[in-house]
């Protein structure tokens, strides 16, 4: 007989931890990296350190969406041992992802039940809704509320990005020739939210430092979080971290704060030294000063 339901996320997806309630469900189509002629599927086969900071236009990593013939094979395969699939990917506005797969799906209906949920997001708050779906999917809750839910929670995830260096996402078609060439030449580390999944300018500084003190300007916007994830991009403990982490635990202790490094399909989407800054409201308060 088959399961009652699982959960199909891509590979651009980072969870809060390593190990969680129903994380067996859970089941990751990796997006492809096509870089010098080669293709890569994570972070283990390229290094983010091996991606240049402003690649020639003919030299830059590409994103290979998976393609809807492998998206119906996945959900093809999966629907012979689970009565419900729910698919829950990267911001459709960020990535043509969502789209491959719906397609899939659009084939397959009335073969194999799927419903798919645009994250509106990234990386951990991507993570967040695909932990959220599968732990409720282990605890038996219908998939019909399990979508509720997540449709619910996608509204209390906040994010904020900064891209020093605008050259990839020029190359990925979010920003004009003439902005990124402007952000190189001052140096600047221009900040970037991630709405209804758009990606949206609100802010541009000088230094690393001016970022972090923006991150914690950002948290306290909110009375009241249930998860904080600080994305890097590359393993640090440095100083303004630290700050970070002080204040955190000072006006949130009862909040989860996590690191994660960069992963490389945030990295090719964004350039290699894009870091960021991801909360997740908790549910008693919904407001935002």
């Amino acid at each position: 007989m088959p399961l009652p339901i699982c959960v199909v996320t891509d590979s651009s997806v980072q969870f809060a931890h390593p190990s969680f309630p129903g994380r067996g469900l859970v089941h990751i189509v990796p997006i492809e990296i096509l870089f010098q002629g080669n293709k890569f599927q994570g972070s283990e086969e390229l290094k983010i350190s091996s991606l240049p900071i402003s690649p020639r236009p003919d030299a830059f990593p590409r994103l290979e969406t998976p393609s809807e013939e492998v998206f119906r094979q996945v959900f093809s395969d999966l629907g012979q041992s689970y009565r419900q699939i729910i698919g829950i990917f990267m911001s459709e506005q960020l990535s043509p992802v969502f789209k491959s797969a719906e397609k899939a799906a659009n084939d397959l209906r009335g073969r194999v039940n799927i419903e798919l949920i645009d994250s509106q997001s990234i990386s951990t708050g991507l993570g967040a809704l695909v932990e959220a779906a599968a732990e409720a999917a282990e605890q038996g809750i219908s998939p019909s509320l399990i979508e509720k839910n997540v449709r619910d929670l996608t509204s209390r995830i906040y994010s904020v990005v900064c891209t020093p260096g605008l050259s990839y996402l020029h190359h990925n078609g979010f920003v004009d020739l003439g902005q990124a060439r402007i952000a190189d030449m001052l140096g600047l580390y221009p900040i970037f939210s991630i709405e209804e999944g758009f990606l949206t300018p609100i802010e541009k500084g000088r230094s690393q430092r001016y970022i972090y003190e923006f991150f914690q300007e950002f948290i306290d916007e909110f009375e009241q979080l249930q998860h904080i994830a600080l994305l890097q991009n590359v393993p640090q403990n440095n100083n303004d971290i630290q700050m970070l982490r002080e204040h955190v635990q000072e006006c949130y202790p009862q909040t989860l704060f996590t690191t994660h490094t960069l992963n490389l399909p945030i990295a090719a989407l964004f350039g290699p030294k894009t870091f960021g800054l991801f909360v997740v409201e908790a549910v008693e308060k919904k407001t935002r000063l």
